[in-house]
């Protein structure tokens, strides 16, 4: 699990098109875990077909992944080959991208993942956005053309905190997946967040990616 350098200006084009008027996402999926890691619920939806206020509230939360510290909150770790094996979270992730979180059966075994291993500090949800990036080419002065350079399709993962009835906090940890890395998708990589003070929630959610199968 090595770390490499993320550029600020990547996340930053990301985050330009997590917004209502620019929405790059298309799907939400999620589980409400008890302190135990029991799951409460889950739930499975087209983005657009939620309420304007509710794509804002859930925008925020996705929005605070790539939006965060860039290489103090938000890290980039490589899969290596071991981390890539037959039943690994890696190829789980994979899958889960490809299907554009479709799949309830894999969605169950990462929350199931999250249930066994995740370290937080009480209740808390999970959230799967599956979004894409129509990336456009640059001129040498850096201009945007209109010619598309490749379709970035990506997960973002978002851990909260919830209280009362299911109602999120700020997002304590989470991750991006593929990196975006260069203007460009990275399957080896992952961008992992960890809010302030979460360093438990962080550590026990790489353990999760980077357990070895």
């Amino acid at each position: 699990m090595k770390m490499a350098k993320i550029n600020r200006e990547d996340m930053l084009e990301l985050t330009r098109r997590m917004t209502l008027k620019r929405n790059c996402f298309d799907r939400i999926a999620g589980a409400y875990l008890d302190e135990e890691g029991f799951v409460d619920g889950t739930f499975n939806k087209h983005f657009q077909k939620l309420s304007p206020k509710d794509q804002q509230v859930n925008l925020n939360i996705a929005k605070t992944i790539p939006f965060s510290d860039t290489n103090v909150q938000l890290k980039e770790y490589d899969f290596g080959e071991a981390d890539r094996k037959p039943g690994s979270i890696w190829q789980l992730l994979m899958a889960l991208k490809e299907c554009e979180l479709k799949n309830d059966a894999m969605l169950d075994v990462l929350y199931e993942e999250f249930g066994q291993s995740y370290q937080g500090s009480g209740s808390y949800a999970v959230y799967f956005f599956h979004g894409s990036y129509d990336v456009p080419l640059k001129a040498g002065d850096k201009e945007s053309l209109w010619e598309s350079e490749e379709v970035y399709q990506f997960l973002v993962c978002a851990v909260c905190p919830v209280r009362g009835d299911y109602e999120p906090g700020k997002p304590e940890c989470g991750f991006l997946f593929p990196a975006f890395k260069d203007r460009s998708s990275d399957i080896y990589r992952i961008d992992v967040f960890a809010a302030d003070g979460a360093s438990r929630q962080a550590e026990s959610l790489r353990r999760i990616l980077f357990s070895k199968k």
